[in-house]
């Protein structure tokens, strides 16, 4: 199984070369020639596995050249042990009579992201050792909370690889900032970045692309790669969940093999609803893929328009994950949705670099239509939601859960589709105790995210996760503050250049 890039299918990669390079070298992303396919017998045996096993038999397809041992050690290292508190790894939990959700948060910081960033380090290292080049890895990522945290804990201390993680100064909770802030090992390196996610995903393209940071690293004996989902080792393990979610519906006998069920989830960056949408090109029985947005929807407006335009307010809300106004995984959609024309998409991602938006044909947006919906949901309807879960079910979500959820109804409600749905959910709700507690009643005022999060704990009955509670005595390592223009300054600072 080959790769390609979206901007020039001339530009060919096997997995581990297209897991470290992350970025093709005119800047589109590497996606596979061919997808495997998920025929019902082959589902039948998926069923009565664990999800480690899932995972093996699905990523050994894209990891062509790794050996099957090499998969296995990958898989067993990523989610072996007692790195996820719940033995199912991606559990799900029932809410009413046809609404699941996908819990993804039970990983080492508590967010869907170590679903794949405990993977890619993994499969990292093992492509790296393939190349025998015998080059530091230099790993940029840029975060709009849970990815910076997942990678740095992924790619600590492993040989061979630094990691350096920008964040927008303002535009994360300040939970998610202590965890970047204290993060250990000897190969990381934190900044924060004046300016918005869009700010630091844009700056970290730039230094990508830039020939003379390539040529210094490469005299260095060094080599950029990425742990964004712009890297297809990001991507890739997170088709695994919406697989394996399914057959254990089959499992616990909710549905039958064959039914069909939509997929809802919460969305900023488009990597984690484009899994599910590969899930389903590969056979596995998916309806609607309903993209979830907060007040920052410029993804619902164009599963709506069909023009994706960015030149807009950008409001920091609630949900910081999803406050993203350039949605770098879209174009590896919608070069599938062009037919692989590598140049229409590089004249797409032109238009959005030049003047912030772009129009794709009415043939284009059928297409999309076809397998996608969207909507967003407002700041207080996102509040409402999670008091209205924990009234009726008992059950405490975090605030992009929330915005799926709220989205998930308003969708039954416009189309009348029960179809039995899964929704992501993307994080400990005590990862934004403010906001949850808040949504609740609480009283938040003058209270630091310790003293919140204790009183969440009180008030819900639920148990902080140990890794949070943790942090409220680790030492604070990482306290630069960069313009979005002095990137290169913090790179240099990373590598003690």
């Amino acid at each position: 199984m080959p790769y390609q890039s979206t901007r020039n299918v001339l530009q060919k990669a096997t997995a581990s070369q297209a897991i470290l390079q992350g970025l093709s070298p005119e800047g589109g992303l590497f996606v596979p020639e061919s997808l495997p396919a998920l025929t019902k017998e082959r589902l039948e045996k998926l069923v009565e596995m664990d999800y480690i096993r899932r995972a093996q038999d699905l990523l050994g397809d894209f990891l062509e050249d790794f050996t099957a041992e090499e998969v296995a050690a990958c898989v067993n290292g990523a989610y072996g042990g007692e790195k996820f508190a719940n033995a199912k790894i991606a559990p799900l939990s029932k809410l009413g009579e046809n609404t699941y959700l996908l819990e993804l948060w039970h990983g080492p910081t508590c967010a869907f992201k170590d679903m794949a960033l405990q993977m890619l380090p993994r499969t990292m290292a093992t492509s790296a050792k393939k190349s025998g080049k015998g080059e530091e890895i230099i790993i940029l990522v840029a975060t709009s909370g849970d990815t910076g945290k997942a990678a740095l804990e992924g790619f600590c201390d492993v040989p061979g690889i630094r990691i350096l993680v920008f964040y927008p100064e303002e535009g994360v909770s300040p939970l998610q900032k202590k965890q970047m802030a204290t993060q250990e090992g000897e190969n990381v390196f934190v900044a924060a970045i004046e300016g918005n996610f869009d700010d630091a995903q844009s700056g970290v393209k730039k230094l990508f692309t830039d020939e003379t940071v390539l040529s210094q690293l490469k005299e260095q004996g060094r080599v950029f790669s990425s742990a964004n989902s712009i890297n297809w080792g990001r991507l890739m393990p997170q088709i695994v969940y919406y697989v394996s979610a399914y057959c254990d519906l089959v499992k616990d006998e909710e549905i039958a093999l064959g039914d069909t069920v939509n997929v809802r989830v919460p969305t900023g960056n488009f990597g984690n609803i484009l899994a599910a949408y590969y899930a389903k090109e590969m056979g596995l029985p998916i309806g609607k893929l309903i993209c979830a947005s907060n007040r920052n929807n410029v993804l619902a407006d164009f599963m709506e328009s069909g023009t994706y335009d960015r030149n807009r307010p950008f409001f920091a809300t609630t949900s910081p994950s999803m406050d993203i106004l350039i949605s770098s995984n879209l174009e590896r959609l919608l070069f599938h949705l062009m037919d692989e024309d590598d140049k229409a998409v590089a004249g797409l991602m032109e238009s959005l670099k030049k003047d912030g938006r772009y129009t794709v044909s009415e043939e284009i947006l059928s297409r999309l239509q076809k397998d996608f919906a969207g909507g967003c949901c407002s700041e207080e309807d996102c509040a409402a939601t999670i008091k209205d879960l924990f009234d009726r079910y008992g059950y405490l979500c975090d605030t992009h859960t929330a915005v799926a959820v709220k989205v998930c109804e308003e969708y039954r409600r416009k189309t009348g589709d029960e179809t039995r749905t899964v929704i992501a959910s993307t994080a400990s709700p005590f990862k934004f105790p403010h906001a949850v507690l808040s949504a609740l009643g609480g009283e938040v005022k003058g209270l630091d995210e310790f003293a919140v999060a204790e009183k969440l704990e009180q008030v819900s009955g639920c148990e902080m996760p140990r890794q949070l509670r943790e942090l409220k005595e680790k030492q604070v390592r990482f306290t630069d503050v960069f313009s979005r223009e002095n990137m290169l300054d913090a790179l240099k600072k990373a590598l003690n250049d």
